[in-house]
């Protein structure tokens, strides 16, 4: 494909300031990767020169941007938004599910249909569920009873919806995402582990996307709540009664205890673990690997293990890096202290 980069400019919203903008595009790459012929994007400062260095014709950058380049600027407010769209129009056109019911799908005679729903092979749905309009569900799904899912979702095969669990309308679930699951209860009776019948649910609102194989406990009683536009990443761990509030990030490898509470707009980076019982604060983010045993205000910022304000944790990483001179100080002072010198004479 070939386009001009005023036709990618008018695409993205954003203005050519600089070189012509009848030259041909045929191509978009990152940065490093680009070649004569390419767009690529432009959002941190610290690649600035990579993007100096670049073969790429053409760059989207942000409003604003006088750094001299040779690629063709094209100014929009988001670059790296912007490039989604460009990529778009490059790539290979998506793959469409035509409505309908694969013959080797096993669907109950009580479950309800909505319009447009794509259902793949060997899926199941069981009696008393509910499928939503234009729904896709891909290759060996498997809806529960009366599980409720909504409108335009795409499950991807092999995931699961377990009994009375339900999702809101434009959900994804990736490959092997697990809701409804048991959370994990158990009480030590008589010397054994006797277990407690986990007979809440799921609920997951509206926009909410769930990465593969990610697991959703259902609620001990109640509801596992995932609040509307939340994304969670691949192999994220969500234990029974979690609430999880509006547009939340949640990046690989997290877990989340029983009954925590997080609020909205929170970023939890990668391999973050929460114990139970405690809440994070709208607009708090959680660096990576930082283990969490307390509440975090609204709006701050924790890292480390425990977890801590990352101003303390910076401070208490610089002191742990003078800790051998520290040691070598006391050594000395002790020598000085016995009427020893630093020689042993």
């Amino acid at each position: 494909m070939r386009v001009t980069v005023e036709e990618l400019a008018a695409l993205v919203g954003g203005r050519v300031t600089g070189g012509v903008g009848s030259v041909p595009i045929t191509g978009a790459a990152s940065v490093a990767d680009a070649q004569e012929g390419d767009i690529t994007f432009f959002g941190n400062s610290k690649y600035l020169p990579a993007l100096r260095a670049s073969r790429a014709t053409c760059a989207l950058v942000p409003e604003g941007f006088a750094e001299p380049i040779a690629a063709i600027p094209i100014q929009v407010a988001n670059p790296s938004l912007a490039f989604s769209q460009v990529v778009e129009r490059f790539a290979p056109a998506p793959v469409v599910f035509e409505p309908g019911i694969h013959p080797s799908a096993v669907i109950a005679s009580s479950a309800r249909i909505g319009e447009g729903v794509s259902i793949q092979a060997h899926a199941v749905v069981e009696p008393g569920a509910i499928i939503g309009d234009r729904t896709i569900l891909g290759a060996n799904t498997y809806i529960g009873h009366e599980a409720k899912i909504g409108a335009d979702c795409h499950l991807y095969p092999n995931a699961t919806v377990r009994e009375r669990c339900t999702l809101g309308n434009r959900v994804t679930l990736h490959n092997g995402v697990v809701v409804g699951s048991d959370g994990f209860g158990y009480e030590m009776v008589q010397g054994r582990y006797v277990k407690i019948p986990q007979t809440g649910i799921v609920q997951i609102d509206d926009d909410v996307e769930i990465g593969a194989n990610t697991t959703i406990d259902r609620a001990r009683f109640g509801r596992t709540w995932i609040g509307e536009g939340t994304k969670i990443d691949n192999l994220v761990q969500i234990a029974h009664n979690v609430v999880i509030g509006k547009h939340t990030v949640i990046c690989s490898q997290t877990g989340i205890s029983g009954s925590s509470k997080i609020g909205n707009y929170v970023t939890m980076a990668g391999q973050v673990g929460l114990v139970g019982h405690i809440e994070i604060g709208d607009q708090a983010v959680i660096a990576a690997q930082s283990g969490v045993s307390k509440n975090v205000p609204a709006k701050e910022m924790w890292f480390g293990t425990p977890a801590t304000p990352i101003r303390e944790q910076k401070l208490m990483i610089a002191n742990q890096s003078r800790l051998p001179k520290l040691v070598e100080r006391v050594k000395r002072l002790e020598e000085q202290i016995d009427g020893k010198s630093p020689n042993g004479e």
